[in-house]
């Protein structure tokens, strides 16, 4: 864990499921205009997201939902990202809208419609220091150090011209991912870190030089206490 960050070890993946989602609730509830949160996949934020569900009176409809990445699969299939979004958060909440990534079409037009989108809800075509594109952005860490789908090895590691770019190799199936300036345009990064194969894994995460706080919350195993 080499970014700069405030760490907090927690006792097990359950135990970080339910202060992750405390924490982005808190943060929804502090907010006064509209709330940006880009959600990751994966299996390790899946807790989070139920127990967000049914955390009472928070301002759903202040608040708007985007992917930090997702395979270029259907939306019903069962290695969607949103898929797994719509089944453990969405289903129970009302936000004020959920921008998913599309998954038709070909991979790098879908990358360029959804950076297109972003560009228009934060309504700029670039990036300004001070001025972040979402107000929390929850990451993971994979065993490879991989966050988002910034794979390694992959020259989406090097693309700092986009917000969102396709995949198509490193892994089974083609990704869309954000990039590092969208995903370091954050007033808020949470990384979610479970498990013991991931410790010291520096790149790609190791890679993002987020422009707002870090918080890392990790279980013993990933912790190595």
């Amino acid at each position: 864990m080499s970014i700069a960050g405030r760490i907090e070890i927690v006792k097990d993946l359950e135990t970080l499921s339910v202060q992750a989602a405390e924490l982005i609730a808190d943060h929804i509830r502090e907010s006064s205009g509209p709330y940006r949160l880009a959600l990751s996949g994966g299996n390790t934020p899946r807790g989070c997201y139920r127990h967000l569900a049914h955390l009472h009176q928070l301002p759903w409809d202040q608040v708007e939902i985007y992917q930090g990445d997702e395979r270029f699969v259907p939306p019903d299939n069962p290695d969607s990202n949103y898929r797994m979004i719509r089944e453990t958060l969405l289903k129970s909440i009302a936000p004020r809208g959920v921008f998913a990534m599309p998954t038709d079409g070909t991979p790098v037009h879908a990358a360029r419609a959804y950076e297109e989108m972003l560009r228009q809800q934060y309504g700029a075509s670039a990036l300004a220091s001070g001025r972040p594109l979402f107000d929390l952005q929850l990451l993971g860490l994979g065993e490879d150090g991989h966050t988002a789908s910034l794979i390694p090895g992959q020259p989406v590691l090097d693309n700092r011209a986009d917000w969102v770019a396709a995949v198509p190799q490193g892994r089974d199936e083609v990704r869309l991912t954000l990039t590092y300036p969208a995903l370091e345009s954050s007033r808020l990064i949470l990384f979610l870190v479970s498990g013991a194969s991931k410790r010291d894994q520096t790149l790609p995460a190791g890679r993002l030089r987020p422009q707002g706080e870090v918080i890392w919350l990790a279980d013993r195993a990933a912790a190595g206490a």
